[in-house]
């Protein structure tokens, strides 16, 4: 009954428009002062501290600061750029242009909110020359930028394989890799709904010139120019999952690489990084990760009261007396993910649902990689779509279209998204295939 009314609590505060995170942590003090009075209280600051003082989740910090490095560096217009130089011309080019940038710049910066603003001032406009209604447009962008917590180095991942070792061990190298192929997946779906929208939206205004955008093909030399400059930017991913791959360092490790590597690129190299630049870098990357770091500790009172009152435990035996079908329990479990990612962010459902949902899927013998890849892309999902879509006020924010209009754009992009979380589902060599093969 605890449990019960902590829920109750959690979502009137959400269906007033309270923060997340507020709302989390008042259902959870609510609860723990119902259930033991003032003392209770006093475990909260230990409860909070003990989250996020994991050297796992040391790695976040970082991963952000080397993200606002990277922001700063210019590495984002050097791969528009590129991907411009190289498919500019074809026929659907910009289309292709959007999902090439999304996908390398999500695997540097592993946040989806990041990959929409690094790219939108760029690439809405262009893609609305290119024939595309200004809100199929911005959809694009906070769809594609959805890839940002599915491939690595994934925030996401970091944070599910914190939760995930109370009930199984699972390495957060492993999580990285298989994040891969799910994400080239939901690129190519992305992409292919891209071209049929783009198709239709031209049909509606014959006034388009694609000529205003596409670019003649460009000389080779020029494309393989674009491509150097972009290298360095283009070698974090593979350094970041090189040397956790090879053993060389952690993941924690690794994200403290990632910052002074980028560091060397924006000061060095690029020449684009100023040394004043460094004091709002800290004061962005020090507010950006002390926000998930909130979340982190808040919700972690959520999760401690789903195991001191054993809830995981009652709902694995209530639902495995109801059903042990492999295939219902699946789509369950997304259905369940798909309505909470339009309420609450990744890190505050992992908080929740993981303690929750891991036991029942693990008893029915679902792997522990694919659970962990079909919560990330369910609700990666969420990113763009209402009512808390953070993709969704980004990307409002960048072109000027309402947070509305973006989202009736953005319907075929979640159609193509649910294909890809299905395949996951029910396809586990999609998650595992390539890190069985590289035996992470």
């Amino acid at each position: 009954m605890l449990t019960v009314l902590m829920f109750v609590v959690f979502f009137l505060l959400l269906f007033i428009s309270l923060p997340v995170a507020f709302a989390l942590g008042i259902a959870a003090v609510v609860t723990l002062f119902i259930d033991s009075g003032w003392s209770s209280l006093a475990l909260i600051p230990s409860i909070m501290y003990s989250s996020i003082s994991s050297f796992t989740l040391l790695a976040i910090p970082f991963f952000v600061l080397a993200g606002v490095i990277m922001g700063y560096s210019g590495i984002s217009k050097r791969l528009i750029d590129f991907a411009y130089l190289a498919f500019g011309h074809r026929k659907n080019g910009m289309v292709i242009v959007t999902i090439v940038a999304a996908f390398f710049f999500s695997a540097i910066s592993g946040s989806g909110p990041a990959t929409v603003a690094a790219m939108g001032t760029i690439l809405i406009p262009a893609l609305v020359k290119n024939g595309f209604k200004p809100e199929s447009a911005s959809a694009l962008v906070a769809s594609s930028g959805s890839l940002g917590i599915i491939l690595p180095p994934s925030i996401a991942f970091i944070v599910f394989g914190v939760i995930a070792s109370d009930f199984i061990s699972i390495s957060i190298g492993r999580l990285f890799i298989a994040g891969i192929v799910p994400g080239i997946l939901l690129a190519a779906s992305l992409l292919i709904t891209s071209i049929i929208i783009n198709k239709k939206d031209k049909k509606r205004n014959e006034n388009v010139k694609e000529e205003i955008s596409i670019v003649e093909k460009a000389p080779a030399i020029e494309i393989i120019k674009a491509f150097f400059k972009a290298l360095l930017g283009l070698m974090i991913p593979v350094i970041i999952l090189g040397g956790i791959y090879s053993g060389i360092f952690t993941p924690t490790e690794a994200a403290v690489v990632a910052v002074f590597y980028s560091l060397i690129v924006g000061l060095v190299f690029y020449r684009e990084l100023k040394l004043k630049d460094l004091s709002k870098i800290l004061i962005d990357a020090s507010v950006q990760s002390a926000v998930i770091m909130i979340i982190i500790g808040i919700a972690s009172l959520f999760s401690y009261i789903i195991t001191t009152q054993q809830v995981a435990e009652t709902i694995t035996s209530n639902v495995l007396s109801l059903t042990t079908n492999q295939a219902v329990l699946l789509l369950i479990v997304a259905v369940i993910l798909l309505i909470i990612g339009t309420f609450i962010d990744a890190i505050s459902a992992f908080y929740i649902f993981v303690p929750l949902l891991m036991p029942v899927l693990l008893e029915v013998g679902v792997d522990p990689t694919t659970i962990g890849v079909m919560m990330t892309v369910g609700l990666a999902i969420g990113l763009f779509t209402p009512p808390v879509g953070l993709n969704l006020f980004v990307a409002s924010g960048i072109s000027g279209v309402s947070s509305e209009g973006i989202v009736r754009g953005a319907g075929p992009y979640l159609v193509a998204s649910l294909v890809v979380l299905l395949l996951v589902m029910f396809f586990p060599i999609i998650s595992n295939g390539l890190p069985n093969l590289l035996d992470v």
